[in-house]
């Protein structure tokens, strides 16, 4: 049985895929870099996949990423 992360992970997860930046994710929630990074990384724990790559400074979606972010429901 799937099991689904907290709402705020996903508010984390939907607003770091938007911004492709966990810090500006950060800024728009008023929550720091770090609790933006736990809680996505929270979600990749619990799921076993990854959502996000570095590629140098860049912050990309992987391909579960861009499967995933669409259906997020809206808060």
């Amino acid at each position: 049985m799937l099991r689904l992360p907290p709402t705020s992970g996903l508010r984390a997860l939907e607003t770091a895929a938007r911004h492709l930046s966990y810090t500006r994710a950060a800024e728009e929630l008023n929550v720091t870099q770090s609790a933006v990074s736990h809680q996505i990384r929270h979600i990749e724990e619990l799921w076993e996949i990854q959502l996000f790559e570095r590629r140098g400074r860049r912050l990309v979606l992987t391909e579960a990423g861009h499967a995933l972010v669409p259906i997020i429901p809206e808060f």
